[in-house]
Formats: structure tokens, sequence, C-alpha cells
């Protein structure tokens, strides 16, 4: 019995000094093979959506629905309205996935544009809508101009924005400065400079 525990133990002590006097080998962090582990994109560095030099006033107002959504007005050098009918363009590049007439809800005219990792715009009382769901777009072309359509409201001709991340309005960040509920300040557009 002592012969064969002192082998075992004999046996015990050789493995343990090959593990010792071995490499160890660990296994490199690999990249995530879904999106679970995947690092999140940065948000796009969208743009105002409208032509370049353009001032115009963004307001995300006390009790506008939905919360973080902005309404864009433009005024004449006499500080009237004179924003129906112009340009809107995309404020990031990506591909349309939706223009429709919404008659369920009060954004009437309305334009959303997929620009990956879970970001999109929403565009809404459109005039009129020039593209349509399919359609690849460049940040800075033409998608529509600005009206007041709304199935349910009786509007103002303004542009209603909303910045969207996996399905939810996000405080909006348009050319780098971040939208807080209740702000109101005018921006000049460097879209298509």
């Amino acid at each position: 019995m002592r012969r064969r525990f002192r082998r075992v133990l004999a046996s015990v002590g050789v493995a343990a000094a090959v593990a010792v006097a071995a490499p160890v080998a660990v296994a490199a962090p690999q990249a995530a093979a879904s999106s679970e582990g995947a690092v999140p994109l940065a948000r796009p560095a969208f743009r105002m959506p409208f032509l370049c030099g353009q001032v115009w006033r963004g307001n995300n107002w006390r009790g506008h629905s939905p919360a973080h959504s902005i309404d864009w007005n433009h005024y004449n050098a006499q500080g009237v309205p004179d924003d129906r009918g112009r340009r809107v363009l995309a404020s990031a590049g990506g591909k349309v996935v939706a223009s429709y007439y919404s008659r369920s809800n009060g954004y009437g005219n309305t334009i959303v544009i997929a620009h990956g990792d879970g970001w999109r715009t929403r565009y809404a009382h459109l005039k009129e809508r020039t593209v349509q769901r399919g359609t690849h777009v460049r940040r800075g072309r033409v998608i529509g101009r600005v009206g007041a359509t709304s199935a349910i409201y009786n509007i103002s001709p303004h542009l209603h924005y909303e910045q969207l991340h996996s399905g939810s309005v996000v405080v909006a960040v348009v050319q780098g400065v971040r939208w807080y509920d209740y702000l109101d300040r005018r921006l000049k557009s460097t879209n298509r400079c």
C-alpha cells in the first residue's frame, strides 16, 4: 500500500512540475458573434435638415409630444414665419424606411430614415415627400418640403424632427448642440456647405 501511495504521489508531483513549467495557453478575447456583445457605433454626426447658411429656430417646448422632439421654424428679416415649402434635407445618410401620410396620429406626411446601429430620424408635417421607402440617401439630399399636414391637429407650418435610437426618441444632438427638453434657440445650418 505504501508503494502504491508513493507512486501516486510521485505521479502527481511530476504532473504538477510539468504544469508549472509548460507555457499557459490563454484564449484571446474574440469579437462577439452577435450584436448582443458588440460595442454600439457612435451617434451619426447629424446636421440641421436645412440648406447651408439658413438660420432656423429649434424649439423643444414643455408638453411637446413626444418628449425630446424638435419643432423647427424659419423667419424672414421682419420676423415673420416663412418656412412653408422650404426644402428639408436628410440630416445624415441612410435608407428611407418609411414615407407615408399618417392618418392615425398627428404626423401627417412623414419620412423616417435609418442610419445604422439602431439610429433613425423622423421628419413630419411635410407639405410633400420627395423620396420613397427603400431609397438610399446621402446627408443633404432633399427629402421633402416644410408643411402643416396632420390628420388630427390644425397646425402652423413647421418641421417636426426626431432622433431615435433602438425605437425610442432620444435627446437630439444637432451639429454638436445637445437639444435638451425645453431648449429654444437659433442655429445656422452646416448641411451641404
